[in-house]
């Protein structure tokens, strides 16, 4: 079971940085993030996997703050950008 584990973990891995090399060729914020959350997703999965396959508990610890840490980029990214667009559109409906 543990090397299933183990070629779940670097599979996901193989995935991960498919999909970040497909991302990172688009230029826009947008796509950032979507890097962003991508490697936070992947992470948290690999870091589970590897929980598992070692029976090692601390390393679920460590995948629940990168998930955390994740959801916050996100939400701080939201925010941002609605703040930019009000900021845009306050100045478009003025002058």
């Amino acid at each position: 079971m543990t090397s299933f584990l183990f070629g779940a973990a670097g599979f996901v891995l193989t995935m991960m940085g498919l999909g970040l090399v497909v991302i990172l060729r688009r230029p826009a914020e947008v796509d950032l993030m979507m890097a962003a959350q991508l490697l936070g997703t992947g992470g948290v999965a690999i870091l589970l996997l590897l929980a598992a396959a070692t029976e090692t508990p601390p390393i679920v610890d460590v995948a629940l703050l990168l998930a955390l840490f994740a959801a916050f980029a996100a939400v701080a990214f939201v925010r941002s950008a609605s703040g930019q667009e009000s900021e845009v559109s306050k100045a478009t409906s003025d002058g």
